[in-house]
């Protein structure tokens, strides 16, 4: 230290340069301290005063190393020197630092690199405020002392206020050759009459410039200096205007390192991902995307599958998809604003107390109320404002794009929410609405399912901020109506063919009338039409009732006098809607309509079994050939959501709405069914009507759920049930097979158990039986986000339909049960089989389409 030092109090902390200690009366215990330079040597030359001052007083003195500039601090023996990572991106870094304050407690003084350094891990200027944000708060709370420095010409406006608003030092260092001044920006709860101008440093003593001409002078040839720099614009502007630029000189070495760098901090870090993006995504694609983003960051996973998928088809099959590929109209909410979200709102200590391992289940209501509280920033809120300007009154659909989110074996097929806004109103509701939507989708990333997703896979510590898919819901109005022609999700792989004579690799589709929710999710007390693409005429029904039957009896779509999404009957809908394409979609009921027509009901019965879709128009041959290209272009099986445009004629043109890999469960080789198999050892056999492909498993528990006494409960008493069958599930890793009546999972009790798919992800086979006890029929949803859940967690799926000839069923051969041990009708439904002797066995064979369970001995 320079000179000596008055005698402190308590709460004051030398900067190790006495001159300086009088033009700010001292640091305060507490004080985060922002050092504004040009040149790192003029704050490394602050920094090693102050640091030798702290080990005079005995403190514990940390340097946060995480630039790629030269060290601030070298083998100095009070100092520990800690290396951060940043390129692990914005959460995982912060919350890094978070808890290194947090372990080193009380009165621990900090030293970091230039927060500038942070731009080149990620790109956005914004994180740079929020982080700084996040942890300077929480470093004034703990009592300790922090220096940061900052490179002001490499930020934007914004993000330099809310640095100057949060901290409660700041200084300016400037240099003009040999002259060095310093100015005080801030002191936060002290001022002199010359605190806050310009200061002279000289060996060590500090003089204020009170001579106003002087200053002019000095700040004239500061100014003239800078004459030549690039004006304050944020990092990730900077870098989109480069973009531009090389485009505009049509230089080939600076688009492809641009298109580089834009894809690493906009489209994903997944290898595979980025694999795609290069062969399909170029610069110019790029800065189309940055047009339509709000915000900054990564547009998230299923933004990213959707418009990947759309440049496969018009990239790879130009000729057909230039026309019968829909234009999308879509909007980017990119990560930062979600981190931006809950900064602003104070949510970051929720955010660490949810990550850690007692909290994670724990503390995710209170942050999911948080969310739901939670305001959005001006600058956020003003370009939603434009957003809607741009989408008029059309419906929209917001839907979550994690990052995560529709990868490689992560598909979080149904994990968070995505809402539909019939978006009318006057502007004020619609933004309002649209603000709510947000939240909404943002609150579902703490849901107890995402979290157990998440935890299973190994994910629960990895950065998993939400960005959202914001699109024009495709469609027509229909007077109160509004709703697409079709909608479906396509399947490039087969893997629950119920006949021998069908192709896996055909390809498979789940269709519907009206909004695809009924396609994507396990539709209660209604059928989609689910086809097979090499034999689309080839059902798993016995007759025409049957067909009819099992078809869609209820349509999904937007009703613009209720303001929401609704499901009406068929029936009731089609007099509000005389224009829909039934001829295209679905047959006459000849029977029915006869017999409404005696009981004095107008108009034909309709079926949708979209026979006439598939027979008089190129929809099959067109969904083929785009399945099969886009597995082509992402070298692996593909799962997608579409809607369908019909023209006057029936014929379709798609809107590619998402495409993701798809999940598979790997063949697992050859296996062998006894042949013959003795009748007493059978459990269950059936043909087709099962997933997983080849299937070897032996299962040494059985809980099933009794459909007898299942029948005979009421609606809470079920729900009972399902609690029960979670804990008895959980309470054994054992190999168990899971079977009961219906649907599992499903949300009506009527037709099945309402478990949730968390309660019961440690089962290795899954069995819905079609039982005479009440109405619960099995429900093949391959392609729903119950389907993908069995095939992401690796469970086999068998649905048995006793009743038919290609399906035997002998529950009575299951050794003694054990039940619950509880009380109540709801226990005696749960029946434990614990296979004692040898083993049970569960096999299928993909090529015979051939399942058996039967015990070993």
């Amino acid at each position: 230290m320079n000179g000596e030092e008055p005698r402190q109090s308590e709460d004051r902390v030398s900067t190790g340069l006495a001159g300086l200690d009088e033009v700010l009366d001292y640091l305060r215990i507490g004080d985060n301290v922002v050092w504004r330079v040009s040149h790192l040597d003029d704050y490394r030359r602050f920094v090693l005063p102050f640091v030798d001052a702290a080990a005079d007083a005995g403190r514990q003195i940390l340097y946060l190393r995480f630039g790629d500039h030269p060290p601030i601090i070298e083998n100095h023996p009070a100092v520990r020197t800690i290396e951060i990572d940043a390129l692990g991106g914005f959460e995982s870094f912060t919350s890094r630092v978070w808890h290194l304050i947090e372990q080193h407690g009380r009165g621990a003084f900090y030293v970091c690199d230039s927060l500038s350094e942070l731009l080149n891990a990620w790109a956005t200027d914004a994180m740079v405020g929020n982080f700084f944000r996040v942890v300077c708060p929480f470093l004034f709370e703990l009592d300790t002392v922090a220096w940061f420095a900052l490179h002001p010409e490499r930020h934007s406006r914004m993000t330099l206020d809310r640095i100057r608003q949060t901290t409660q030092v700041m200084l300016d260092v400037r240099r003009h050759g040999d002259n060095v001044q310093v100015q005080p920006i801030k002191a936060w709860r002290r001022q002199s009459p010359t605190m806050f101008l310009p200061h002279r440093e000289h060996n060590g003593q500090f003089c204020p410039i009170t001579d106003s001409s002087d200053a002019t002078r000095l700040q004239a040839s500061l100014e003239q200096e800078s004459l030549h720099r690039q004006p304050l614009l944020d990092y990730w502007d900077r870098l989109f205007q480069d973009a531009s630029r090389a485009l505009s000189e049509n230089d080939p070495a600076a688009i492809a390192n641009l298109q580089e760098q834009v894809l690493q901090v906009l489209v994903s870090r997944d290898p595979q991902i980025l694999e795609l993006a290069r062969r399909y995504l170029s610069l110019e694609d790029l800065l189309a995307i940055r047009g339509r983003l709000v915000g900054s960051g990564y547009i998230g996973g299923k933004a990213t599958g959707m418009l990947i998928a759309r440049n496969i088809l018009l990239k790879d099959d130009p000729q057909q998809w230039q026309e019968m590929l829909e234009p999308h109209d879509s909007s980017y909410l990119g990560t930062d604003a979600y981190y931006a979200f809950l900064v602003h709102n104070g949510l970051w200590p929720a955010i660490m107390r949810q990550r850690s391992a007692t909290g994670y289940l724990a503390e995710a209501p209170a942050l999911q109320n948080g969310i739901l509280e939670g305001r959005f920033p001006d600058e956020i809120r003003a370009d939603l404002e434009r957003l809607m300007d741009h989408y008029g009154q059309y419906p929209i659909l917001v839907r979550s794009s994690s990052l995560q989110e529709d990868g490689f074996g992560n598909a979080f097929a149904g994990k968070y929410d995505s809402v539909f806004l019939v978006n009318q109103g006057s502007p004020e509701q619609r933004l309002a609405a649209l603000e709510d939507a947000i939240r909404q989708v943002y609150a579902s990333s703490m849901s107890t399912d995402a979290l157990v997703y998440r935890k299973q896979r190994g994910l629960d510590q990895r950065e998993e901020p939400m960005a959202l898919l914001i699109q024009r819901v495709n469609g027509r109005f229909h007077n109160r109506y509004y709703l697409p022609d079709a909608a479906g999700v396509g399947v490039s792989r087969n893997t629950f063919a119920w006949d021998s004579n069908m192709d896996p690799k055909a390809g498979m589709v789940r269709l519907v009338m009206g909004l695809g929710t009924r396609a994507v999710d396990r539709i209660e007390g209604d059928h989609a039409c689910v086809m097979a693409l090499d034999h689309p005429t080839r059902q798993p029904f016995r007759n025409q009732d049957e067909s009819f039957r099992f078809s869609q009896h209820l349509v999904d779509l937007l009703d613009l006098e209720t303001g929401g999404l609704e499901t009406r009957p068929l029936s009731q809908m089609l007099p509000s809607a005389p224009n829909l394409p039934m001829n295209h979609l679905a047959e006459i009921d000849r029977d029915a309509t006869a017999r409404a027509g005696q009981i004095g009901l107008d108009g034909p019965v309709w079926r949708l079994t979209f026979r006439p879709l598939v027979q008089g128009s190129r929809f099959i041959s067109r969904l083929s050939s785009l399945l099969a290209t886009l597995e082509a272009g992402y070298r692996h099986p593909v799962d997608v959501e579409f809607t369908l445009h019909l023209n006057a004629e029936g014929e379709p043109s798609f809107n590619l709405v998402q495409c993701r890999p798809l999940a598979t469960i790997g063949e697992t080789g050859p296996v062998q069914i006894p042949d013959p198999l003795p009748e007493p050892r059978l459990l269950f056999r059936t043909r087709g009507h099962f997933m997983g492909g080849n299937i070897n498993l032996a299962i040494t528990r059985v809980i099933r759920v009794n459909a007898a006494v299942y029948a005979g409960l009421n609606t809470s008493e079920r729900y009972e049930v399902a609690r029960l069958v979670g804990e008895t599930v959980r309470a054994s890793a054992e190999p168990t097979m899971l079977v009961g009546p219906g649907r599992w999972g499903t949300s009506s009790p009527e037709l099945g158990v309402p478990v949730r798919f968390s309660d019961i992800a440690g089962v290795a086979a899954l069995v819905e039986v079609s039982e005479n006890a009440g109405d619960m029929v099995p429900d093949l949803s391959y392609g729903s986000h119950f389907f993908q859940d069995l095939v992401e967690t690796g469970i086999a799926y068998a649905a048995l339909f006793p009743d038919t000839a290609h399906c035997q069923y002998h529950p009575d051969r299951l050794p003694p049960c054990q039940l619950s041990g509880m009380a109540g009708q709801a226990a005696e439904a749960v029946e434990v089989h614990h296979i004692t002797r040898g083993q049970l066995q569960l096999t299928g064979d993909v090529v015979s389409q051939q399942l058996v369970c039967y015990f070993t001995d």
